[in-house]
């Protein structure tokens, strides 16, 4: 199995098929509409501004998982997103990462890219602190962690890369750009 073999909701039910993306570099992420992490759209939509036509996709997958600082319907989500940050990528369903009800492909993504830590700093600290309450065993599993967790994959649909939510954005962009 690859990437390509993997499909996500779109909001208007039908399915993105991520093999039409083959040749592009994705950077596949799990989104919040209230979290600390939010501000994270400003820097992903400049980033698909600048890439975009030169190869990039980014896909939103909107999940509420996480304190449920995703509480609206797709629609909301969708308005708060364009109107707040302007984002001009593809916003698919809200839809769980981890779990019975996981999309298959972050089962892929997390086999393929487990979790190797947060990093230092003030918000790793506080993102060690805060998982420690909710699952003593967060080290060690490959699971999603908190909102806008990311996944790059290169163009040939190798998942090359996870970062969680506390990495430098311009880490994340130096990423995409090597791959571009």
């Amino acid at each position: 199995m690859t990437v390509y073999d993997y499909s996500v909701p779109k909001t208007d039910g039908t399915e993105l098929s991520l093999a039409d993306f083959k040749g592009r570099v994705m950077l596949i992420v799990n989104t919040a509409t209230g979290c600390g992490f939010t501000p994270h759209y400003e820097p992903l939509e400049k980033m698909y501004e600048e890439y975009h036509d030169k190869g990039l996709e980014i896909i939103d997958i909107p999940c509420n998982q996480f304190a449920g600082q995703t509480p609206g319907t797709d629609e909301e989500i969708h308005e708060f997103c364009t109107l707040k940050y302007n984002t001009q990528f593809p916003q698919m369903k809200k839809s769980d990462v981890n779990g019975e009800n996981a999309l298959p492909l972050y089962a892929f993504l997390k086999e393929q890219q487990g979790f190797q830590g947060f990093g230092k700093g003030p918000k790793a600290l506080m993102m060690g602190t805060l998982l420690k309450k909710i699952d003593k065993d967060y080290k060690t599993n490959p699971d999603i962690k908190w909102n806008f967790t990311k996944f790059l994959i290169d163009r040939e649909g190798k998942v090359i890369a996870r970062f969680e939510p506390t990495e430098d954005m311009k880490n994340v962009e130096k990423a995409v750009a090597e791959l571009i």
